[in-house]
């Protein structure tokens, strides 16, 4: 069929296509020449598809009322590639927004010019089960970022004679997120995975004080243990008497003196001299940002929070012996009325909030997404959809994007949410409001969502934060208490 005789929506599609194809490379170039991650509206388009690139450009509408023109990007990416630019976050939305032209980009952008932190910093996966393989995914998936963070070495207690090949096979197969996005060999004779182009050293051991990660050329690493056996400082700071080890964080609520962060929240309470630090729980992390700005916006004099979460390892497939109560019953069978540390955690990283919430869990037969509900005493009155109004531009237009997701489908179930970046999606649609009284629903992927916020804390701890430009500068920012500075 001749162009003359095709559909208009079809020749429209197709010059969408080719516009986004043509920005493809320089998206990648961008990324592995300067470390700047281009996304539209927070959204990043570091590896995206074609039709992933479209789909973006559409999104655009939710913020601007109208879409974000792919020749309009092209244009931008095309004087971004000649720019001496630094690692930053760059949003074409943004930049659009601004009516920049070449002149006023390079302006604008001046700041980045010639700036350069110190290369890759090296990380290592002390466990590798579910978390720690989806870190790994993450980290392969990314692609080579020159000054980002590069995984070096899985550190595990050795399973058997298939030891290597199983997990290989485990990260190259999920029951749940899919199909590794990539390649994956594997070189039994020397312990090592190779994927998409990155060698992973596999190292066996029992005891975290006893690798020598040195031995492989690893220096200064950031050791993020995903096991959960050790929780305080005493016992995370085994992991320091290894050589090769800088820092390490914890995937998991940490005990004692350990700094808890929720990136987005408090992050800067990380200093030079800090070497342990938690990220934290799943849940923490879901409700944290949700319960700040509310917080900040309208005040909560009291709350609870109850949590509905799929079922974990922790618990046993069918009855048998735990040593914590109801979790010896089938996990695949019930639900499960647990305890949750969520709600006083929420008050190590925010200390407003203290003695304020309550909290409580129950455990459901699903192997992944979990669902907050947030029953809220509020300083004053709220309408529902001045409450939905001010959460959907928090998600859309603050410095919470990375944190906080808005959906107002009258059809999503847990299912949809599977593979989330966002911390925390609010569902509006679910939003009570009786004068005071508020209950929120807030939809969380605790495995996938978890991570990418993990991998946040990990980038802020190992000083690989990155500016955005344009910064966020919307009265939001001022209302939520946001700093305009965040990672996507």
């Amino acid at each position: 069929m001749s162009d003359q005789n095709r559909p208009a929506d079809d020749l429209g599609w197709s010059l969408k296509l080719g516009l986004a194809e043509a920005m493809v490379p320089l998206i990648g170039r961008l990324h592995r020449d300067h470390g700047v991650t281009v996304t539209v509206h927070g959204r990043s388009l570091v590896g995206k598809s074609v039709v992933d690139l479209v789909k973006a450009h559409r999104f655009a509408r939710r913020v601007d009322a109208a879409e974000l023109p792919l020749e309009g990007s092209l244009d931008l990416l095309q004087v971004l590639v000649r720019l001496p630019l630094s690692p930053a976050v760059v949003d074409l939305a943004r930049l659009a927004g601004s009516g920049a032209d070449e002149t006023a980009v390079r302006e604008l952008l001046a700041p980045l010019a010639g700036v350069r932190p110190g290369g890759r910093r090296d990380v290592v996966l002390y466990g590798f089960g579910r978390i720690g393989r989806l870190l790994a995914r993450i980290l392969l998936e990314q692609g080579q970022d020159p000054w980002g963070l590069r995984l070096r070495a899985v550190v595990v207690r050795r399973g058997g004679a298939n030891d290597l090949v199983k997990r290989a096979g485990l990260l190259r197969r999920d029951s749940v997120h899919g199909a590794f996005a990539g390649t994956i060999t594997v070189d039994e004779e020397n312990d090592r995975i190779h994927a998409n182009g990155t060698t992973i050293q596999v190292l066996y051991a029992d005891d975290p004080a006893t690798v020598d990660y040195a031995a492989h050329g690893i220096h200064d690493a950031l050791v993020i243990d995903n096991t959960g056996r050790w929780r305080d400082a005493e016992g995370l700071s085994q992991h320091l008497r290894s050589q090769g080890v800088g820092r390490v964080l914890l995937t998991a609520p940490g005990k004692g003196s350990v700094k808890n962060v929720v990136h987005g929240l408090n992050q800067d309470a990380l200093t030079g001299t800090d070497r342990i630090a938690s990220a934290a729980s799943c849940t923490t992390n879901a409700i944290a940002p949700v319960l700040k700005v509310v917080n900040d916006r309208y005040g909560i004099v009291r709350g609870h929070v109850e949590t509905v979460h799929s079922f974990t390892n922790d618990q046993n497939l069918i009855d048998n012996f735990h040593q914590g109560d109801r979790r010896g019953r089938s996990a695949v069978l019930n639900m499960v009325l647990t305890e949750t540390g969520a709600a006083k955690a929420v008050a190590k990283a925010l200390p407003e909030l203290e003695g304020k919430l309550t909290g409580n869990s129950i455990r459901v037969p699903t192997p992944d997404v979990s669902l907050a509900v947030l029953h809220l005493t509020l300083r004053e009155p709220v309408e529902k959809t001045d409450l939905n109004e001010f959460l959907r531009r928090v998600s859309l237009d603050s410095p919470w994007q990375d944190q906080i997701d808005y959906t107002d489908s009258p059809e999503v179930v847990s299912t949809d949410f599977i593979g989330t970046r966002k911390t925390g999606v609010v569902d509006a649609l679910a939003t009570i409001a009786a004068g005071d009284t508020v209950v929120l629903y807030v939809w969380y992927d605790n495995e996938r969502g978890y991570c990418e916020q993990v991998l946040r804390v990990a980038r802020s701890f190992q000083g690989l934060d990155r500016p955005v430009f344009p910064p966020v500068a919307s009265e939001l920012a001022a209302q939520t208490g946001g700093s305009g500075s965040y990672w996507t």
